[in-house]
């Protein structure tokens, strides 16, 4: 692609994102509108990527290149563009909780890398920069998948062939698909629950998951509302991961009486999300989790909103 002018400065957003997607583990994924991460990258004179403020931790992240996923891969690209020595330097706003469920570690990785393209003139392309915030997640939790941060960097809905050689297509996206996402305030860390997981799968499960797996992807594609709500049916992680969730049933049976097409956990948890026809069902199914939640004495955080299609973008 022809190189785009440096800018002085840039400002990036990069959206949550709900991965798995019931019956997708692993290999789907969606960008919503809201939470997100913010970065800020600019020139300086001094040589080298230095992160010099980060907001929204609570003290928790480390300003150290090395040791930050916005850090390693916006580093990845300057090493692979032999850039390593351009004095940049970054500022990191956390607005999105971490072991949300949510893909806080591949905001900040994507927002990283983005702004610093940016920044540099746009020497790539958008899809061009996916293995390296890949790299950037993968520090943060050591898994190497492409369902949180496929969806940020390049918005919409995204299925991925192969994680290993990062073969992914993105999906055309029903007109009025809303999601309604709630999150408990409780911590859920992405090791322990993928260490609950079993490590044999039984053959009859895996052939009802690959049909719906298909039947979600279709149903998308054809905008077929039926197909999706008979789809999204996780048989392999929800019913291991809700453990680890409070009253994750009675949620999903109040998404369902008020017209969820689906319920599921979004990621490792304990973020939960419906897929809903409209936003009038989007706003009631969220409020009707919400109090589930509410109810049993936990603090949540409800955002509904169309499926972003825009991914991380400047904004300003």
């Amino acid at each position: 692609m022809a190189q785009a002018p440096e800018m002085k400065e840039v400002k990036v957003f990069a959206p949550a994102t709900v991965a798995n997607v019931a019956c997708g583990y692993d290999v789907l994924g969606f960008a919503i509108d809201a939470p997100g991460d913010e970065v800020i990258v600019r020139h300086s004179s001094k040589p080298g990527l230095r992160i010099t403020k980060i907001t929204g931790d609570g003290g928790k992240l480390p300003k150290t290149v090395e040791g930050n996923t916005a850090g390693v891969s916006a580093q990845d690209l300057l090493r692979h563009l032999g850039m390593m020595d351009r004095g940049i330097e970054m500022e990191i706003h956390k607005k999105m909780p971490f072991g949300s469920g949510l893909g806080s570690s591949a905001a900040s990785a994507v927002a990283g890398v983005y702004a610093v393209n940016k920044l540099i003139g746009e020497p790539l392309s958008k899809k061009q920069l996916l293995p390296f915030a890949m790299t950037g997640e993968a520090s943060a939790d050591g898994a190497y998948h492409a369902d949180n941060v496929g969806p940020c960097l390049l918005g919409g809905i995204v299925f991925i062939r192969s994680n290993q050689e990062l073969d992914i297509a993105q999906l055309p996206v029903p007109k009025n698909l809303w999601a309604a996402v709630v999150h408990p305030d409780i911590e859920i860390l992405t090791k322990v629950a993928r260490e609950i997981l079993p490590k044999d799968i039984p053959i009859v499960n895996a052939t009802q998951q690959i049909g719906n797996l298909g039947g979600l992807i279709c149903g998308i594609i054809q905008e077929d509302y039926g197909m999706i709500s008979r789809s999204i049916h996780d048989v392999i992680a929800e019913p291991h991961r809700q453990k680890l969730i409070p009253e994750f049933y009675r949620a999903k049976r109040a998404a369902q009486s008020n017209g969820a097409l689906g319920f599921s956990i979004s990621g490792a948890g304990p973020s939960v999300f419906a897929l809903c026809e409209g936003e009038e069902t989007a706003q009631k199914v969220g409020k009707a989790v919400a109090q589930v939640f509410t109810d049993a004495g936990l603090e949540n955080q409800t955002h509904v909103s169309r499926i972003n299609q825009k991914g991380v973008h400047v904004i300003s």
